[in-house]
């Protein structure tokens, strides 16, 4: 079958014929409509994670995928031949920029019936990481102050409106092209190229990161005590190692790259943590019910054909679009 893989770290993503999926008693075979493309795809092939994430070279990339269901293995019981589907595979078997891929069962979840196969695989990465970051880990309560940095993005989009959603008073960063379709979204919107967050806003409960760096260090700034800083970029903490079960020379390494602004942290009197999100169907599911009710919607910035998946990682990593970047296989 066809799809798109890289040979080396940091080399060219390329057109390649790789043998089918093998299909385990427990897996659903996708035959793959459209597939979402995200930053994490590219930080994979420049080789960011080969020290948590042990990929074998040549690997298929892609996180996000929609689709029809073609075959289940022998112990499958919540899907069938035929099912529209949607899911973000799990680590070390991920592949959706290929014609067909093995999931999962626990990792799949049908698909919203009022979405297009391409507005469904927008979603699964981004709303997923949004679920965890707000629901999940964070807890949101109606009344509660959050910010998203990066609003107009595939993950600040969704998770805007996942936290209004909850109840939450949401602020967000954002440039001033997309300041009055963020309003819209509910979100009370600070420009960044003209205005500093941190002189704005205060006492708020929770925050999540996209940037990292001076940005994450002044986003703990804006927390009222005992308020929750999570960043999806980094450093990453002891949390991510336990995670990934990582040897303890790797343990050492995380806690001491995270060391820096969790003491700040701690002199603040607020929390900080990394978020590296997992596949699970099951909030998938929930996700999915949330966009059939009409409560969140998907923003694609632009569909890219399967044969130009290369030129659509590579708007990725340029950036500039409003929402999420899809690669489509057919229709």
């Amino acid at each position: 079958m066809k799809a798109f893989t890289i040979d080396r770290y940091e080399g060219d993503i390329t057109e390649a014929d790789v043998p089918e999926p093998t299909v385990g008693e427990r897996d659903v075979l996708v035959r793959v409509h459209a597939a979402g493309v995200n930053h994490l795809d590219a930080m994979l092939a420049r080789g960011d994670f080969k020290a948590t994430l042990p990929y074998q070279l040549p690997l298929i990339l892609g996180h996000d995928v929609a689709g029809v269901v073609e075959r289940v293995g022998s112990e499958v019981s919540r899907f069938t031949v035929g099912d529209e589907v949607f899911a973000r595979p799990a680590d070390l078997r991920i592949g959706t920029f290929a014609e067909r891929i093995a999931i999962a069962e626990s990792d799949v979840a049908l698909k919203p019936t009022t979405l297009t196969m391409t507005e469904a695989a927008s979603l699964p990465l981004v709303a997923l990481t949004a679920w965890q970051a707000l629901v999940e880990r964070a807890d949101v309560k109606a009344g509660q102050r959050v910010l998203i940095h990066g609003g107009a993005g595939g993950f600040g989009s969704i998770a805007i409106q996942l936290a209004k959603h909850l109840g939450a008073s949401v602020a967000t960063t954002a440039s001033g092209s997309n300041v009055e379709w963020l309003r819209q979204l509910g979100a009370d919107v600070i420009d960044y190229r003209s205005d500093d967050f941190e002189s704005r806003l205060q006492g708020y409960d929770l925050v999540i990161d996209t940037v990292g760096g001076a940005n994450l260090e002044k986003s703990l700034r804006v927390l009222r005590p005992g308020g929750q800083a999570i960043s999806l970029v980094g450093p990453p903490d002891p949390g991510f190692a336990r995670q990934l079960g990582l040897n303890a020379a790797l343990r050492v390494a995380m806690r001491g790259l995270s060391a820096n602004i969790r003491r700040q942290a701690r002199r603040l009197g607020v929390d900080y943590s990394f978020l590296f999100m997992r596949a699970d169907g099951a909030q998938l599911a929930d996700i999915a019910a949330l966009v059939d009710a009409g409560t969140l919607h998907p923003v694609i910035g632009r569909v890219f054909p399967f044969a130009e998946t290369p030129a659509a990682l590579a708007a990725v990593e340029a950036g500039g679009l409003r929402g999420k970047i899809v690669v489509s296989l057919i229709g």
